[in-house]
């Protein structure tokens, strides 16, 4: 709850000098008016404070703070709400909260959730539940779905069930719902039972000092074995310290927000601490995408020529087809060029094998023995798209094979086998010449791209990209979130690349090659190498961030500090009759990626020795 986080704030001395000036503030009609004009002047200014999941430290969303100005006896949230309620303006007042709340989330971009504080009293006044909040955040560009009324109690909660009808008016109009300081309060409870929120926050008394207190572990973990039978999540807020972080980890509480991960601000961190990663990282194993995706090969690949029947065709004449070529599986069954169904020769070949079923059944016409819901496509549908359809179908359909067809008419078939063949050798293929992590070329496809080049003479400037002390990075915040900058670099890329002329490749780890056709690729590698210092600034703390980087452990257990990550790019211009292979374009470019290296921060080097200028 807001009041709470500000308490534990350096100006809380001030706060309670504010309070006490400001007791009779029913007497005061200069405080009144000083109320009234910030409100009309809208004088409050958000701050954000990160709730982040504990299982890898990613931010779910912030908690949305306010603060009245700076100079004014109103500064503090706890003097701003009790003088609107002295004066009955809580309403109004709160309403304004969360429009500049809700504006300036909007307006710096910030991801994840957004929990809005709403009391009970306003979330049930009749002008508050006929969509001004909801008309209000499309008007900003904000999606219900990431907005969470997070329910504040400052008084009695009597009537439950107007507030729930309240809460399922939100509902349905697509916001989820949290409860602040459970186990504080009036009735949290009760409300929890009620309401049945989408998250319920634990006040902070039962979160302070909790690596030290039995029962306050006991209450948390009780919490949380409510929570995951009723389909609620947990979040621990007041985290402080270290060790409340580790105990909390250690129970399994779902998400976590306190001082310890990251303080409010009005611009506030995307990522926690090194320290808060490691922490939360231990004993993680990282869940890396490994399986590549199949690639956009056309069924027609394997279509098969094959004989097609009519549906009148007798079916002993089907079995004479059937046992004149023992490698006839399928025989698909079309009329009038439109394909009506497929029979199987293990079908018809077993039924005809029991007593009197030829006679009885060898006259009649095939279509009782043919399966009439084929699977059947285009000859334009991609491999990747067919798996999907055979996964979702009947499982006697990869049997039975598909049939191909050309403008609706039939142009062939393929059997399982050889689908299940040709999936597989492109899931190999895809591993072999994509990396998937990235999805961008890999090896094989850089160095036939290289050779090419040089084949035909066309000039180019290959650059190679790689980021400066990535490892410890990834082995404090974990592979999770070294996998998150390694694409972010990936996306960045490809950005500033024409993709018309341009060729991105991924070497592995957080080496990527680009090879530029664009004459202007100094100028892109410069605006990559900006956008690249702007960028990886969400990936660290504010902490971090002021101090240029964080302190580790080497693999000797020695204190050491660790600076931010940030990208060096060697560039090699190649010019017809320079290079004729592409272990000499990789040999050059990775000696000017050394180059480029040296130089502390984000930086670029041109290799010129073949300008005969000075680098």
């Amino acid at each position: 709850m807001e009041s709470t986080l500000y308490a534990q704030d350096r100006g809380v001395l001030q706060d309670l000098l504010n309070s006490a000036a400001i007791s009779s503030a029913a007497a005061q009609p200069s405080l009144h008016q000083h109320l009234k004009d910030i409100v009309r002047n809208r004088q409050l200014t958000a701050r954000f404070q990160p709730i982040i999941e504990m299982s890898d430290g990613s931010i779910l969303g912030y908690e949305g703070l306010i603060r009245g100005p700076s100079d004014s006896p109103l500064h503090s949230p706890i003097n701003l709400f009790k003088t609107a309620a002295d004066f009955q303006m809580t309403v109004t007042v709160e309403h304004l909260c969360r429009q500049i709340v809700m504006e300036q989330f909007a307006a710096q971009k910030l991801p994840g959730k957004l929990f809005l504080n709403v009391s009970p009293e306003t979330l049930m006044q009749r002008d508050a539940r006929y969509g001004e909040t909801l008309e209000y955040i499309h008007h900003l560009g904000i999606a219900p779905d990431s907005v969470i009324i997070e329910l504040t109690e400052n008084q009695p909660t009597h009537d439950y069930a107007l507030l729930a009808d309240a809460v399922m008016h939100y509902r349905d109009m697509g916001f989820e719902i949290a409860i602040d300081d459970l186990g504080e309060g009036f009735s949290s409870l009760r409300l929890w039972s009620e309401l049945k929120p989408d998250y319920v926050k634990i006040d902070m008394h039962f979160i302070q000092g909790i690596h030290q207190d039995q029962v306050k572990a006991q209450f948390v973990r009780s919490i949380q074995s409510i929570a995951e039978k009723s389909g609620t999540r947990v979040i621990a807020e007041g985290i402080e310290t270290h060790q409340e972080l580790l105990a909390l980890r250690d129970i399994g509480v779902a998400c976590g927000q306190g001082y310890h991960i990251a303080r409010p601000h009005p611009r506030p961190t995307h990522s926690v601490s090194a320290e808060v990663a490691k922490v939360l990282s231990a004993n993680q194993w990282a869940q890396r995408k490994s399986t590549p995706k199949v690639q956009h090969t056309l069924i027609e690949r394997i279509l098969r020529d094959v004989p097609s029947i009519p549906s009148t065709m007798r079916n002993r004449d089907v079995e004479t087809m059937f046992l004149e070529n023992p490698k006839l599986q399928l025989i698909p069954v079309v009329d009038d060029g439109v394909p009506v169904g497929i029979i199987n020769r293990y079908r018809l070949i077993d039924s005809f094998a029991r007593p009197f079923q030829r006679e009885v059944q060898g006259k009649k016409a095939c279509k009782i023995f043919m399966d009439e819901n084929p699977v059947i496509v285009d000859r334009g549908t991609t491999m990747q798209e067919v798996s999907q359809i055979i996964v979702e179908a009947n499982p006697d359909h990869l049997i039975n094979g598909i049939i191909i067809t050309e403008n609706g008419q039939y142009a062939g078939i393929c059997t399982g086998p050889d689908l299940m063949r040709e999936i597989t050798q492109l899931q190999i293929n895809a591993a072999r010449y994509a990396n998937p992590l990235t999805e961008l070329p890999g090896n094989v496809p850089i160095n036939e791209h290289i050779d090419e080049l040089l084949e035909k003479e066309i000039a180019f400037c290959a650059c190679y990209c790689d980021l400066d002390h990535f490892k410890p990075f990834n082995d404090v915040y974990g592979y999770r979130r070294g996998d998150d900058i390694i694409q972010m670099t990936s996306a960045l890329l490809k950005r500033h690349c024409d993709p018309k002329r341009d060729f991105i490749g991924h070497i592995g780890g957080d080496d990527f090659i680009i090879l530029f056709q664009s004459d202007d690729w100094h100028q892109r590698c410069e605006q990559i190498l900006t956008e690249f210092a702007e960028d990886i600034q969400n990936y660290y703390s504010h902490e971090d961030l002021e101090r240029g980087g964080y302190l580790s452990e080497d693999r000797q257990g020695t204190r050491v500090f660790c600076p931010l990550i940030s990208l060096s790019i060697g560039a090699v211009k190649a010019r017809p009759g320079q290079f004729y292979t592409h272990h000499q374009i990789s040999i050059a470019a990775a000696d000017a990626k050394k180059q480029a290296k040296k130089v502390r921060g984000n930086s670029l080097f041109v290799d010129r020795r073949q300008d005969g200028a000075p680098n």
